[in-house]
């Protein structure tokens, strides 16, 4: 369901993998004999409508049915792990022009991109 990378892209406005996401949340959050009945519908493609009109802007997150809140909410947390600083760190080390400055070139681009995965992480924690 998530693609070989296993992982979800996720904007500031919107999933940019809305359909893996989407599924995804919607098949960890049902029960066994939920799963096996929809395992035997013929296909996965019954719920395309469903689907169509789902379109998983942030707005759409923080109205998601509460195991699936709960799902992505765990997830973001052990993916904030998964980093060797927080934010605030992130945060102060950017604010900060002397130490920034004897950042190389390249450790000063992946600060930036990491404080900007952990901006939207931490904006999707408060959606669900």
């Amino acid at each position: 369901m998530v693609g070989e990378e296993g992982a979800f892209v996720l904007g500031w406005d919107e999933v940019l993998t809305e359909e893996e996401l989407f599924m995804t949340l919607k098949v960890l959050s049902m029960s066994e004999k939920e799963f096996k009945e929809y395992k035997e519908q013929d296909g996965w493609e019954d719920d395309s409508e469903e689907e169509e009109n789902s379109t998983l802007s942030n707005e759409a997150l923080s109205r998601l049915k509460t195991p699936c809140k709960q799902l992505l909410y765990n997830s973001i947390l052990l993916t904030l792990q998964t980093y060797t600083s927080d934010l605030k760190a992130e945060q102060d080390l950017l604010d900060n022009m002397e130490l920034y400055e004897k950042l190389s070139r390249r450790e000063q681009q992946a600060l930036h991109v990491r404080y900007g995965q952990k901006r939207i992480l931490h904006q999707l924690l408060e959606l669900v």
